[in-house]
């Protein structure tokens, strides 16, 4: 899965089709994360049948199993529990995962009114406004839906741009909300994480020990049968966190792209972002800000940057300078 084929490349004519394609993308990624997970189920019934049935002499891998249905129907539950939950209160859990604390319009008058007028422009109810104790420099969204979004800043980032790169920054946050990016990364990540820790709890249990039980209790071959059974699964569980997080990072270049692209189509002013991109990417990673779960939300990555050179699958960014440069060809700076 490239760049190129989540998201056409935007240019300065071709916003609403790039945001329509994001929230189509939004749909069908989180399908595939629900269908990733009912797959690893599967193959988890399917396991626990051959084990439970003795049918260690020969393992049929296109064999129908009604565990492995049912294993794979438990998991797509969950899943999609998982993801009610967070629609109903994801917000709220990313707000207090990044210690941001929502402050009223006396606290905070320059930011709201900022704030305020994006939301203006965008043509959406303005988001709830939080605060991040911290002197690092940055900013995300949150927010299932419009109704309940709210955008969140650093001390830092108040305190070090100026009124027009505040506004760029916050009118790159207004992006994510307006093309659906904050449904997505809120409820993939729920998802991403929910398969890592089943894949977790496999890789934990001692299958050696239950791969040389069945040899002794079965004979030679029915033992090297169960160690293939095994393999499989420790297999799957090794690769399915894998390909849900590169899934989740595939997708989140493009959606900076768009959202910095965004920014410029409602402020009117690509030198705002560019000067607050410029400060930014100087800036030193702040190890307090942020954590594996969230940093794909934040404008920069807190915890680590990525150059030109980084991978495109699993950055979860895009290098700044590219990010100006778009900025200048939209922009024809």
């Amino acid at each position: 899965m490239t760049d190129s084929t989540i998201t056409p490349r935007i240019n300065a004519t071709d916003f609403l089709a790039a945001q329509r394609a994001n929230r189509r993308n939004t749909v069908w990624l989180i399908v595939i994360l629900l269908l990733l997970g009912g797959g690893f189920g599967y193959v988890l019934g399917w396991a626990g049948e051959t084990y439970a049935t003795s049918r260690f002499e020969y393992v049929d891998l296109l064999a129908f199993s009604m565990p492995g249905t049912i294993g794979a129907l438990i998991l797509l539950s969950i899943g999609v529990g998982a993801t009610a939950v967070t629609f109903a209160a994801g917000d709220k859990v990313v707000l207090s995962l990044n210690n941001a604390e929502v402050v009223s319009a006396e606290q905070e008058p320059l930011l709201h009114n900022v704030v305020e007028e994006m939301a203006i422009a965008a043509g959406l109810p303005k988001p709830r406004v939080a605060i991040i104790e911290s002197p690092a420099m940055n900013a995300f969204a949150t927010g299932i839906y419009p109704e309940n979004a709210a955008i969140g800043v650093t001390r830092g980032l108040l305190a070090n741009l100026s009124r027009d790169e505040l506004q760029g920054v916050v009118a790159h946050e207004m992006g994510h909300i307006l093309n659906w990016d904050t449904r997505y990364m809120t409820a993939v990540g729920i998802l991403v994480g929910l398969i890592a820790l089943i894949s977790d709890a496999i890789l934990r249990a001692r299958w050696h020990r239950i791969g040389g039980s069945s040899g002794g209790r079965r004979g030679k071959g029915g033992g090297g049968a169960a160690l293939i059974v095994f393999a499989v699964v420790i297999i799957f569980a090794i690769l399915a966190p894998i390909a849900g997080r590169l899934v989740q990072f595939a997708v989140s270049r493009q959606r900076e792209y768009l959202a910095d692209a965004t920014s410029v189509q409602l402020t009117r002013n690509p030198l705002g972002l560019i000067g607050a991109l410029q400060k930014l990417g100087h800036q030193d990673r702040a190890p307090e800000l942020g954590n594996r779960a969230t940093q794909h939300l934040f404008i920069v990555n807190p915890i680590r940057s990525f150059g030109a050179t980084a991978s495109a699958l699993m950055a979860t960014h895009p290098d700044i300078e590219s990010r100006i440069e778009r900025l200048r060809n939209l922009g024809r700076i």
